[in-house]
C-alpha cells in the first residue's frame, strides 16, 4: 500500500512557547521536508514535546506560525489540522475490537463502507489476523501498531509520534523501530517523532534535530551528527565522546594540537570552530575509534597515528567488546571500546598502555564549552507544561 499524500513541508517560523516566566521553546525556525522521517531528540524538558504539540494544535505558540505546505494552521484547532498523533499510552478503546478501533475515525466522519480501508491498514501493520481481538489480548508492540493504523487510516499529511515506544521493553522496542520505519517508507507521509532515546532516533530518522534548553542544538542526518558533532552537548548526548583540552600549534588543512606533552592531528574540516595558532581546542574522539596496545608494543603502531599514553583503571567485558577506562596526562577517564577479536591478556587494570587512532576520526570543538556544557536541561517548568 502506498499513499503519497501531497501536503508539502512542515514549516515552523519563529514559534516559541512560554509558561509564565519560563521559556520552554525559544523562537524556532524549522522545516521538516515532506515525506521524511524526522526526529526531535533530547532529554526531558528540552522542548521537544512542546514543539510537537504546537504542530498538533494541542499547545498554542506564544509567538510564530505553523505551516503545513502552503497552508498556515497556527489558529486551527487540532481536529481541523491534517495531522494525527500517536501517544505512548496508545489510548485504544478497550471495549472495541481491533477492527473497530482502526475504523473509528472513518465511522466518526460518517463513512459507511470501511472494510476495505480497515483491512488494508491492518495488513500494512501486519495485524490482519487479529482484527477480532480486543486490545488487552495483544502485546504492547501489537497495540502500538493498532494505534499507528488508527492514525494513518485518516490519511493525515503528517503523523506525529510522541515517545511511542517508551512503554516497550528493549527487544520489542528495537523491533518496533524497524517496523515504524518500514511503515513510513511504505505510506510515504511525513513522520515527526519525539524521543529521548538517541539509538531510536538514529535507527529510524532521516534527519534528527537535537534539542537542548528549548533550542535546536544541531540538525542533520544521524551519521553526520554522530561523526561531526557541533557542540559538547551533541557529542555527549549522541553516544560517548572523549574530549581532550589542547593547545593549537599549527593550522592548515590539518590542525596540530598539543595535549599534556602529546601531539595530535585532526582535519580542519572537522572543527566546528575556526582554530587559531596559540588558541585552545577541545579535541574529540569516539571510544570505538581508538585502538589499545600494551606499552611494550608501542613500536607496532603505524606512523601518522594519533597516540596517547595512559594506564588502565577499569575494564568491563560485555561480550562483543571490552570497555576500558584509561587515565593519562591528557585526559583522565578516557573510554575505549575494543572488539573482542584477539584480546591481549596483559590489558588489565594497572597496565601501562598506548591509545592510538586515525587522525581522520578526530573532531574539534570550541574550547569555551565545558565538556559538560548543556547536559542539564531546565526541566521543571516545562515538565509542568509538556511532561517530557
Amino acid at each position: 500500500m502506498t499513499d503519497k499524500t501531497a501536503g508539502g513541508d512542515v514549516r515552523l517560523a519563529g514559534i516559541s512557547k512560554h509558561y509564565g516566566t519560563f521559556t520552554a521553546v525559544h523562537p524556532l525556525d524549522l522545516t521538516i521536508p515532506q515525506g521524511s522521517f524526522f526526529a526531535l531528540l533530547g532529554a526531558s524538558g528540552c522542548g521537544k514535546t512542546t514543539t510537537l504539540r504546537m504542530i498538533a494544535g494541542l499547545e498554542e505558540p506564544s509567538t510564530g506560525t505553523v505551516h503545513l505546505g502552503d497552508r498556515e494552521v497556527t489558529d486551527l484547532p487540532p481536529y481541523k489540522r491534517p495531522v494525527n498523533t500517536v501517544f505512548q499510552s496508545y489510548a485504544l478503546f478497550p471495549h472495541l475490537n481491533i477492527f473497530e478501533n482502526v475504523a473509528f475515525g472513518l465511522r466518526r466522519r460518517g463513512i459507511k463502507s470501511v472494510r476495505k480501508q480497515v483491512d488494508e491498514m491492518l495488513e500494512l501493520v501486519q495485524l490482519g489476523q487479529f482484527s477480532h481481538r480486543k486490545p488487552h489480548q495483544l502485546s504492547g508492540g501489537q497495540q502500538q501498531r493498532v494505534a499507528v493504523a488508527r492514525a494513518l487510516i485518516n490519511h493525515p499529511q503528517v503523523l506525529l509520534l510522541d515517545e511511542p515506544l517508551g512503554a516497550l521493553d528493549l527487544k520489542l522496542r528495537r523491533q518496533m523501530q524497524l517496523e515504524l520505519k518500514r511503515i513510513q517508507t511504505e505510506v510515504g507521509i511525513t513522520f515527526v517523532h519525539v524521543t529521548h532515546d538517541q539509538e531510536e532516533a538514529m535507527t529510524m530518522a532521516d534527519t534528527v534535530a537535537v534539542m537542548n534548553g528549548g533550542r535546536v542544538e544541531q540538525l542533520g542526518a544521524p551519521a553526520e551528527l554522530y561523526e561531526n558533532p557541533g557542540t559538547t552537548f551533541v557529542a555527549n548526548f549522541l553516544g560517548t565522546s572523549n574530549l581532550i583540552e589542547a593547545s593549537v600549534e599549527s593550522t592548515g588543512s590539518d590542525v596540530v594540537v598539543a595535549a599534556s606533552g602529546s601531539r595530535l592531528a585532526l582535519p580542519a574540516s572537522r572543527c566546528s570552530t575556526t582554530p587559531a595558532t596559540g588558541g585552545k581546542l577541545l579535541v574529540g574522539v569516539r571510544p570505538e575509534k581508538i585502538s589499545l596496545v600494551h606499552a611494550d608494543e608501542e613500536h607496532t603502531i603505524g606512523a601518522g597515528r594519533n597516540r596517547l599514553p595512559g594506564r588502565i583503571v577499569h575494564s568491563s567485558f560485555i561480550g562483543v567488546s571490552t570497555q576500558y577506562v584509561i587515565d593519562g596526562p591528557a585526559c583522565p577517564g578516557l573510554e575505549v571500546y575494543a572488539q573482542n577479536i584477539e584480546r591481549d591478556a596483559r590489558l588489565v587494570p594497572g597496565a601501562e598502555v598506548v591509545l592510538h587512532w586515525n587522525p581522520e576520526h578526530t573532531f574539534g570543538l570550541d574550547a569555551a564549552q565545558s565538556p559538560l556544557a548543556g547536559t542539564t536541561a531546565a526541566a521543571d517548568a516545562e515538565t509542568a507544561g509538556e511532561g517530557a
